[in-house]
């Protein structure tokens, strides 16, 4: 569920690479929840997380993390935030709970507490049989979920999951996703997922940032952004003695003030209400004599929001 309380702001936050700028005077405020950092590979989405770590100052502007500053407090942040990159740095030969039970104590718990902690988060990402294996041995999918356990071991206030769900098939990604989505409702942790698949965010997510090319696209609450008009997808069938027939569809639904997208066959029709929309487009195809292929509802996705922004 998602509150109030503001997790990290960016007022005007730059990085600049030479020639190339990954973060274009950057705006956001992420509030309490899950919330879904989205946009394409070099986006910028990386280079915030690693700033918002203190690990990379900003070129200009500022940011907060838990009230702090990433620039002068990067080791009171890490303290409080767990992070699970999206590349396999795994040590092979290590077993996952002395990974994990390490990386706690490098975050400052006693060595008792973290041995407890490591065993326990290896348990709750479904890896309890397998926590004395080494992570060489283990599964692509296993190794995602060692590091979503060390990024929560130390009981961290805040995790940054970049691609988490990155070489997973469907079962294992459903099975993260739901744990993410469980690691915030029942621990209160908030969670940044990071995840050039806009389907999975739409899932899991309260909210979203969503970036391009360093800049921002949306941000906000996911159902606020995706609220809009209602619509549906139309395939339809051009008979051979009605040419014409879908030019005619097309025509009388512009005409009564409906939004209209063609690609070949397929219409898409849009409307400030669904049930409205749907009559009006049965009435269309009658009316012209085309033959109805199919018909399904469709709702308003960050796919759109992202192709309104570009």
């Amino acid at each position: 569920m998602m509150h109030a309380v503001t997790v990290i702001a960016t007022r005007g936050l730059t990085v600049q690479f030479g020639a190339e700028r990954a973060l274009d005077e950057l705006d956001v405020t992420i509030p309490s929840g899950v919330t879904g950092l989205v946009g394409a590979n070099g986006a910028g989405k990386t280079t915030l997380m690693s700033i918002v770590l203190g690990l990379r100052p900003p070129t200009s502007g500022s940011i907060e993390v838990l009230g702090m500053d990433p620039r002068s407090q990067g080791h009171l942040i890490r303290a409080f935030v767990g992070y699970a990159p999206e590349r396999n740095l795994l040590p092979g030969d290590m077993r996952a709970v002395d990974f994990v039970r390490h990386l706690s104590e490098v975050r400052g718990l006693p060595r008792d507490e973290a041995r407890n902690r490591a065993s326990d988060s290896l348990w709750l990402v479904g890896l309890g049989e397998e926590r004395f294996r080494a992570i060489g041995s283990l599964s692509t999918g296993q190794r995602q979920r060692v590091k979503l356990a060390q990024a929560i071991a130390a009981d961290p206030r805040l995790v940054l999951l970049d691609e988490p769900t990155d070489g997973l098939d469907p079962v294992q990604r459903d099975e993260m996703l739901a744990l993410i989505r469980q690691i915030n409702d029942e621990f209160g942790i908030d969670v940044v997922l990071s995840s050039h698949v806009l389907e999975e965010v739409e899932r899991v997510c309260d909210s979203i940032v969503a970036l391009d090319a360093g800049r921002l696209v949306a941000s906000g609450p996911l159902q606020d952004l995706i609220a809009g008009d209602e619509g549906i997808e139309v395939e339809l069938v051009d008979i051979a003695d009605r040419p014409g027939s879908i030019d005619q569809v097309v025509a009388a639904l512009s005409a009564r003030g409906l939004s209209i997208a063609r690609d070949g066959s397929v219409i898409t029709v849009v409307g400030p209400d669904a049930d409205a929309v749907a009559d009006a487009t049965r009435d269309a195809v009658a009316d012209a004599g085309a033959r109805l292929g199919r018909m399904s509802s469709r709702r308003r996705t960050l796919e759109d929001l992202f192709m309104e922004g570009s």
